[in-house]
């Protein structure tokens, strides 16, 4: 189904949008008007001021914030959160008439008070109205919508503030009077959100826990919330990415303004804005990336590939003064941090229990917050002590370059398979059938037909948990594949040190893990199925986990199979249709013929081995 079918979406895409459309709109005519005022080091402290004080209520309010969430319905709280920014925005729009600069300035941090309280809220109501496989494509939605929104905000505001600017000006009360009418926009889109929210299905129901003021006074809260976090590594890391991304794209936004003013020569708001806002197109085209490559399920590759593209783009950034490239590198730098933060959202949902999910999206922007204010603080004292916008970037390159490593590290062996995967896509549209049939946590022996070189990168594909193959070891010593297969963790057997290969791949599924052999032990060179060997018996004998049987079709000719006769070249030209369709649980005990006959039911019933 369509996520767009889901009841609610529609109305709640467009609160998402309206709150982070007119949340910017504020940001964006403080930041212009500093922009045309100050200069250099003064121009980078103001702005990573500005940024600190949206950012400093969600590092304050995570404890109440995420007890607001889970005590409340999260539509009642969205809905409150929308009200409240109504009459927060006409004291901005007053504000502005009246030319106080300083008190607009505050404002922000009223604005961001409301924000941090509705944010946990707006994030933990997807999890009520989409299934756990809709998580990625609804995520990759919210985070087009909010980026659409920041998108338009930055455009639209910072166009509307050059045209407002009617006459001369001085100092920031003479442009805070030219643009003031602009206030009136962010009070009409606040009201229509409210209205938005009154729409929204509800589906969650509030909770009787009271809120403990002495507990979260005394940081008992704090440390329980954070022994929260830290439960799970997958979560807690996924964070710290998020947390060193966003932290990166702070001081990057604090300091090209000064960047571009004193080395490029741009007066212009519009221009630099722009360029800036080119990322938000990244990040939308890299939603649309990932939530594709996600398609069989959520990749962690992506996080990997994000990460070094991120840093690609930071090390070409301060080479060229040429405005145009300038902009495609701030678009290739949203692709980047979109294929991350797609993934790792996506990849905490997943993992959160839903009875924490209110605690954990609140712990998440907490982490967050307190990574970019410490950053934007260190921006300060940088700036202070006499750093440009260029040695800013550079910092910023060298913790970038620290983030790529450390995903590396963390999820190497699925950037390993995304490379292959993505090198397979260029000439084969590969099918997976029957995933489910594959348990998600437990010990799994996978075994099906042998019929090219590429078998066992067709059958990981579609599969979420990392196989580890068992390989000829004559083949997986070879000088270039062998450290291929040590990160993949392949387990190589050969005559002599079968037992030993046996007893690590039985300790495996003992662990839970998955095993994939080939029990053929050669390519087919007529795309028939060959003769079981029976050594897997010493493997799967007496354990607890099911057998999986897989069939794979429509490689058998091509230049990686051992077909005696290849494709014609006219037909090599084409992507070729790839199935790998995995068949229902058998018992660890099943004997060679039960394996092989079930085998045969999925070619007989799926396909067969030509070329579809």
């Amino acid at each position: 189904m369509s996520i767009t079918k889901i009841k609610g979406v529609i109305p709640y895409a467009l609160a998402l949008f309206l709150n982070a459309f007119t949340d910017l709109g504020h940001k964006i005519i403080i930041q212009n008007t500093v922009f045309k005022i100050y200069d250099d080091q003064t121009q980078i402290i103001y702005t990573a001021v500005l940024n600190a004080l949206i950012l400093l209520p969600f590092v304050f309010l995570f404890t109440p914030s995420g007890y607001i969430s889970h005590r409340f319905s999260k539509v009642n709280v969205m809905r409150y959160g929308a009200l409240s920014a109504v009459f927060i925005t006409l004291l901005i729009t007053y504000s502005y008439y009246q030319g106080w600069f300083w008190t607009s300035f505050a404002l922000t941090l009223m604005l961001a008070v409301q924000a941090a309280i509705y944010s946990p809220a707006k994030y933990g109501y997807i999890k009520e109205i989409a299934d756990e496989k809709e998580f990625s494509a609804l995520n990759a939605l919210v985070q087009s919508v909010t980026t659409v929104a920041i998108l338009s905000g930055i455009i639209g505001y910072t166009v509307m503030f050059e045209n407002s600017l009617t006459g001369r000006y001085n100092n920031e009360s003479e442009i805070l009077h030219q643009i003031a009418p602009l206030g009136w926009l962010l009070v009409i889109g606040s009201i229509i959100e409210f209205l938005l929210t009154l729409t929204l299905p509800q589906k969650g129901k509030n909770s009787s826990i009271p809120f403990n003021i002495k507990k979260y006074l005394s940081g008992y809260s704090l440390r329980k919330n954070w022994m929260l976090l830290r439960r799970k590594r997958e979560i807690f890391d996924a964070i710290l990415f998020l947390s060193l991304f966003w932290s990166i794209s702070q001081v990057i936004l604090a300091a090209f303004g000064a960047y571009a003013k004193s080395t490029l020569g741009v007066q212009n708001t519009i221009v630099v804005q722009g360029l800036m806002a080119l990322a938000a197109f990244g990040i939308i085209t890299g939603s649309i990336i990932a939530a594709r490559l996600s398609r069989h399920y959520l990749h962690k590759g992506l996080i990997v590939a994000g990460a070094f593209k991120i840093t690609v783009m930071l090390i070409l950034l301060p080479l060229t003064h040429n405005l145009v490239l300038i902009g495609l590198i701030f678009f290739g730098f949203g692709i980047g941090g979109s294929m991350m933060i797609v993934s790792l959202n996506a990849l905490i949902l997943s993992q959160t229990p839903r009875a924490h999910i209110a605690y954990i999206l609140a712990g998440n922007n907490w982490i967050q917050n307190i990574f970019m204010t410490l950053f934007l603080v260190l921006t300060t004292l940088f700036a202070y002590a006499g750093w440009d916008g260029l040695m800013l970037l550079y910092a910023m390159l060298a913790v970038s370059a620290l983030l790529t490593f450390w995903t590396l590290v963390r999820y190497k062996d699925y950037f390993v398979w995304f490379i292959f995967e993505r090198l397979l896509a260029l000439r084969y549209n590969i099918i997976p059938m029957q995933t489910h049939n594959i348990p998600k946590d437990k010990a799994v022996l996978l075994m099906g037909n042998h019929i090219s070189w590429l078998d066992w990168i067709l059958v990981q594909v579609g599969v979420e948990r990392r196989i580890r193959y068992l390989m000829e070891r004559s083949i997986y010593e070879k000088p270039l594949i062998r450290p291929i297969m040590e990160l993949g963790e392949v387990i190589p057997i050969s005559a002599k040190g079968a037992k030993e290969s046996f007893r690590h791949a039985r300790n495996r599924l003992q662990n839970g893990e998955i095993i994939g052999l080939f029990p053929e032990g050669t390519i087919s060179r007529n795309g028939e199925m060959g003769t079981f060997m029976p050594g897997y018996k010493k493997i799967s004998s007496d354990l607890n986990g099911v057998i999986i049987p897989f069939y794979i079709c429509g490689i058998y000719g091509s230049i990686f199979s051992r077909a005696p006769r290849r494709h014609t070249p006219l037909r090599s030209l084409f992507r070729r249709n790839i199935r790998v369709i995995y068949g229902e649980p058998l018992s660890m005990d099943s004997e060679p013929h039960i394996v092989y006959e079930s085998i045969i039911h999925l070619k007989e019933h799926y396909g067969t081995h030509t070329s579809e």
